[in-house]
């Protein structure tokens, strides 16, 4: 589980089994993660290219290069696996 702790999809043309199967390892990596202890968490999206930043790192944890839906289209969501209790708090968006 913890080598896929980060991934990126974009429902419904892309899950991440098909993500997985068709390009192995390219939109999800592993982060440390401790059990109750609160994670910061940033996704920076320009264009089609993400970044997404755990823990107050300099350095992104997972880069996508390519968002299926294109640039300026498209949802964002924080999802937890069925099963695991997590909260969120002081969400913030912004341009």
């Amino acid at each position: 589980m913890r080598n896929h702790s980060v991934q990126y999809i974009a429902i419904p043309e892309w899950p991440w089994r098909r993500l997985r199967e068709e390009t192995p390892k390219k939109y999800e990596t592993y982060v440390d993660l401790v059990p109750g202890e609160w994670t910061k968490v940033k996704i920076e999206v320009r264009g089609d290219k993400a970044k997404l930043y755990v823990g107050g790192a300099v350095q992104p944890t997972l880069i996508v290069n390519d968002l299926k839906h294109g640039p300026g289209r498209g949802a964002l969501a924080l999802w937890i696996d069925p099963g695991t209790v997590a909260h969120f708090a002081s969400l913030r968006v912004s341009k």
